[in-house]
């Protein structure tokens, strides 16, 4: 972890560039890699084709971006990642609210320590690709 869901207003697909916008999160949500392992993240993202926004004029759009993280870090883990990830969005984003009616938001979220089911062999891969 973490796992990242990003949804996004289907009016701004194409002025996102949702691959170079998913690697910016991603890579801020790790930060350093001590806290939030690379190996462990996953990227999705969500263009959404039904929604009301406001007054629902369709310039109107939204970003929202979950983040959600296994159960253990401590609160400044947590709000570091949190502030981390949202400046990112932000700072991504700023170009596209200069122009646009566009809200942006951000959460984080931590599993369930127990109800969390999961197994991955990406270390293995990674291990192979790197130079």
């Amino acid at each position: 972890m973490p796992h990242i869901w990003v949804e996004y207003s289907a009016n701004i697909e194409k002025e996102l560039e949702v691959p170079r916008f998913m690697e910016a999160v991603q890579l801020a949500s790790v930060g350093d890699g001590r806290v939030f392992p690379f190996a462990g993240t996953r990227v999705r993202a969500v263009s959404v084709r039904q929604y009301l926004i406001a007054d629902g004029h369709p310039d109107n759009a939204f970003v929202h971006v979950l983040i959600r993280i296994g159960h253990g870090r401590s609160q400044a883990e947590k709000e570091a990642l949190g502030a981390r990830a949202y400046r990112a969005v932000e700072a991504y984003l700023a170009p596209m609210m200069g122009r646009r009616p566009l809200g942006i938001s951000l959460q984080v979220e931590e599993a369930d320590p127990v109800l969390n089911y999961k197994a991955s062999n990406y270390r293995d891969y990674l291990k192979v690709r790197s130079p």
